[in-house]
């Protein structure tokens, strides 16, 4: 489905047209309810509904009725508890719902955290679109050296508009032999659900998705880090603002304590306790993997020999 000036016309009128609610609310959530926020070339998340608040995860970790205590601060302090010590079903209390269109390889990889409702575009009953996602040259980077799923240096600007062109060609190629093969009007042909077999994984999908929070913040958790594929980490990147404005108490605890913080073992723990004891350590008397060892003096930004 194409954004259409009737459509962004239909999100306005929603936007216009708000309705009072006796249960709890976002002011920041409030403002961006219906908005239409554009990710890569052709795709967008688009905020359909939401249910709670920091209140509601409040409320629900000390089975309240109301909505929580006079003293923000005191409500914070509950929720920095519950994100430090894993305390996590009050934040299943609160959902979202998104309308999100993505490219079908990205769908992929988001489809993989499972705990959520999905609804997606079907492609038997109605026909795609011929749209596409083509990274820009930016994003065109060749096959790391290192890690065998991530990106090496971004390919030269010469190198980067022939990779384009294919991508471009192919993919208005698969769509044209996709609209040839459909049956038409007065005109036998295939079916949509074989038709579309032919289609490439950079054509754009749609669908719903309703998730509670702690389950997107897992999702964020994931996708946000630099490690994730670009592709889905700018949905993530976007995910994330929009919790900051829905439920900032909770962002705030989540960006401290788990995209922020450490996660030591008990080797590394020891570690640390005999260098704060003034030990010396290295890597050969400290019993780590080399990669550990990496990871735990990058993590406390200490320079060890």
């Amino acid at each position: 489905m194409t954004i259409t000036p009737e459509i962004l016309k239909q999100i306005e009128e929603q936007r216009n047209s708000p309705q009072t609610s006796l249960r709890e609310t976002s002011p920041g959530m409030e403002k961006n309810l219906y908005t239409l926020f554009p990710i890569l070339d052709n795709g967008f998340i688009r905020i359909v509904d939401y249910m709670g608040n920091d209140s509601s995860v409040v409320q629900a970790a000390r089975v309240s009725y109301g909505k929580g205590t006079k003293k923000a601060r005191s409500d914070e302090g509950l929720i920095r508890y519950l994100m430090r010590h894993k305390h996590t079903t009050p934040f299943e209390m609160c959902e979202i719902k998104l309308h999100v269109k993505l490219p079908i390889f990205v769908a992929r990889q988001w489809i993989r955290h499972r705990t959520a409702s999905v609804n997606e575009y079907s492609a038997r009953y109605s026909k795609l679109e011929d749209e596409f996602y083509i990274p820009e040259f930016e994003n065109l980077s060749a096959q790391s050296g290192v890690n065998r799923q991530g990106r090496g240096e971004i390919l030269p600007r010469e190198e980067g508009k022939r990779v384009r062109d294919i991508l471009m060609q192919d993919s208005q190629a698969s769509y044209d032999n996709y609209e040839k093969m459909l049956s038409q009007e007065n005109q036998e042909g295939l079916s949509r659900e074989l038709a579309r077999i032919n289609l490439p994984t950079n054509v754009y999908t749609q669908w719903y998705w309703k998730v509670n929070l702690l389950n997107l913040l897992k999702f964020i958790h994931l996708r946000i880090d630099p490690h994730a594929q670009y592709e889905i980490r700018v949905y993530a990147e976007k995910l994330a603002e929009i919790v900051a404005d829905w439920v900032p108490m909770t962002h705030q605890a989540f960006v401290d304590y788990w995209l922020e913080g450490i996660s030591l073992s008990k080797q590394q723990m020891e570690l640390l306790k005999r260098k704060m004891h003034g030990e010396e350590i290295t890597f050969e008397t400290a019993g780590l993997s080399k990669r550990e060892w990496n990871e735990f003096t990058q993590a406390l930004d200490m320079e060890i020999p």
